[in-house]
């Protein structure tokens, strides 16, 4: 019979993505920056499903970008520390102890909601050269 003691870790070294004691790093941290970078990656997706021109996108985009970035960016760790206190919360770790033991995928978090925001932001600038 297998019994989860209080003062074991959660965290294993062979567990998978899916099981209950690792934080989902990829999941959570690119979604923090997609919703980072929506200000540029809305009107470039609208734009690329023919719903707006290029042109208009790539204003909106601009507009955008230009007066509410910091709110995105704002947004987008809200919903990264949103996502990681709902998970911690789930596997019963969301305490100091409980983060301290995870610090190393907390940090993982961040790079990984750092890195796809800056690949996000590096495709629209690069798709809005052709508007």
């Amino acid at each position: 019979m297998n019994l989860i003691r209080p003062d074991r870790e959660f965290i294993t070294a062979g567990s998978t993505e899916g099981s209950p004691g690792r934080l989902p790093v990829l999941r959570i941290g690119v979604a923090g920056g997609a919703v980072g970078m929506l200000c540029c990656v809305g009107p470039t997706a609208l734009a690329l499903l023919g719903v707006v021109g290029a042109g208009t996108a790539f204003a909106w985009a601009t507009d955008l970008y230009d007066g509410y970035a910091w709110w995105f960016r704002l947004a987008g760790l809200g919903t990264t520390a949103a996502l990681v206190w709902w998970s911690l919360r789930r596997r019963g770790q969301c305490s100091v102890a409980g983060a301290r033991k995870i610090r190393w995928r907390l940090a993982a978090v961040l790079a990984v909601a750092v890195t796809t925001y800056a690949a996000l932001y590096a495709l629209t600038t690069w798709l809005g050269t052709f508007a």
